[in-house]
């Protein structure tokens, strides 16, 4: 337990850390993150000065006590600066939930004209995030065999190990390719046209497939195509698995299934949104397929940008987009959904149980990687897409109590789940965002975001009576 705490108070100076770094830079928002620099630093010397003295006894239930808190602690204390700037506790907790769990939803207006500070702020929540759901991906997911995540550790962690020589050391090279991606993607965009700002800003957001953006319009403020293109190759390369650069950069080829059916996923749903959006609106070949592609690329990497209010389309489109919202990018990254890894795995289950059936004698044997899944496996997949769906029904009910209409709540809590960003309709769609919502959705919402970004299991099983037992 003791590292459980101690964890959660240097995260706390981390931020506070980066906090006053801030103010440093943009000192208009001097007294706003100074405070809350202060705050952050104080609680966080507390805990780790608390415990520092017994540091063992780490135990595989304190690693989903350390998994589950530490987003919590992220948010609070990245809510503290919002909060002391101009938000209600509601909405800063909302908006730096979103931001850490690189869901990208917001409730904040008026970026354009926003101190700059407050906009750097919500990038570097949306960048930490990413980088810490990577290394929950690789370290502690995998082990605490969180729906089929040992799959995971079989494609990447076990060979990991042997490339590498250590886990810290493979930890450490996940860093430093994810800083080289941001820092190449940053200078990317400044190539194209941003001012520095807003390209550091939306490097932290594309790589982490967060989302945020310095304008109310999203990623559409920049009309450059170069901008665009580069902006759906960078969202893409944040939802591939990051151990599978590692794995390429040691030479061990490209090969990944889950990355191929990413690729097949994201050429296959663009043919037929361009197809259907030329033969609708006679719109240009090449301009409809790259604004296709980059919103198709947004959404199911879950980062969230929009470059156009891709509801207008029509209700096919309309559809196809919330859809793709629960589809995910590949495990590993930074993105957020179900994952492509495990899609994989259930269309091959029901295929076999299809063939169970027309061939009951027939013996078929599902593989992932070249590898037999087992059973434990498969229940673990087939349990997180059942609580999925359970998860989102009573969230959406529960939404629903406090008043927004039904397409509303249903793609609300999808794309808080999902960690997608901008929901469906003239409220929350890529148009608009959820500062209307009442304050109980919100509070919902946010902890559908939280419950996403953990994997859903991990949250059930810390509201289980019996863990805190087995963790006391």
């Amino acid at each position: 337990m003791s590292v459980v705490v101690f964890s959660n108070g240097a995260l706390l100076m981390v931020l506070g850390v980066l906090m006053a770094a801030d103010a440093m830079i943009f000192p208009a928002t001097w007294s706003d993150f100074v405070l809350s620099a202060l705050v952050s630093c104080f609680a966080g010397c507390l805990l780790c000065l608390t415990v520092t003295h017994r540091l063992n006894d780490f135990r595989r239930v304190h690693a989903f006590l350390l998994t589950g808190t530490i987003w919590i602690t992220g948010a609070t204390a990245g809510a503290l600066p919002l909060w002391s700037s101009h938000l209600s506790f509601t909405d800063a907790f909302f908006e730096a939930m979103s931001g850490i769990t690189t869901t990208g939803s917001t409730v904040m207006t008026g970026l354009d004209t926003m101190e700059p500070g407050i906009l750097l702020w919500r990038a570097v929540l949306q960048w930490i995030g990413g980088i810490g759901f990577i290394v929950t991906g690789i370290a502690f997911l995998p082990i605490l065999r969180i729906g089929g995540m040992q799959l995971f550790r079989t494609e990447s962690s076990e060979r990991g190990d042997k490339e590498m020589a250590s886990a810290a050391r493979f930890a450490a090279t996940t860093v430093w390719v994810y800083a080289a991606l941001t820092a190449i993607c940053a200078a990317t965009y400044r190539i194209g046209g941003m001012s520095p700002l807003e390209a550091v800003v939306h490097a932290f957001t594309t790589l982490s497939t967060g989302g945020y953006s310095t304008s109310d319009s999203s990623f559409g403020h920049f009309q450059s195509p170069f901008l665009q293109w580069a902006g759906t190759v960078f969202m893409a390369a944040g939802a591939l698995p990051f151990a599978w650069y590692i794995r390429a950069l040691n030479g061990g080829g490209f090969r990944s299934e889950q990355v191929k059916g990413l690729m097949i996923l994201f050429a296959a749903a663009t043919l037929i949104l361009t197809a259907w959006r030329m033969f609708t609106a006679g719109s240009p070949f090449f301009e409809t397929l790259r604004l296709v592609a980059f919103n198709v690329v947004s959404v199911v990497t879950t980062t969230g940008f929009a470059t156009t209010d891709y509801t207008t389309w029509g209700p096919f489109a309309t559809t196809m987009f919330l859809v793709l919202t629960a589809l995910g990018g590949c495990t590993g990254s930074t993105a957020g959904g179900a994952k492509t890894m495990r899609w994989i795995v259930v269309m091959r289950a029901l295929r076999a149980q299809i063939k169970a059936v027309h061939s009951p004698s027939v013996t078929t044997t599902i593989k992932y990687e070249g590898r037999t899944i087992n059973q434990d496996v498969l229940s673990g997949v087939i349990t997180f897409f059942f609580l999925y769906t359970v998860t989102v029904a009573v969230l959406a009910t529960g939404v629903g109590m406090f008043g927004p209409d039904l397409e509303t709540s249903i793609s609300g809590v999808l794309t808080a789940v999902a960690n997608v960003g901008p929901g469906i309709g003239d409220t929350i769609g890529p148009a608009g965002n959820f500062s209307s919502l009442p304050d109980g959705a919100k509070w919902l919402l946010s902890f559908g975001m939280y419950a996403g970004r953990l994997e859903l299991l991990t949250v059930l099983v810390l509201l289980t009576p019996g863990f805190w037992v087995e963790a006391a």
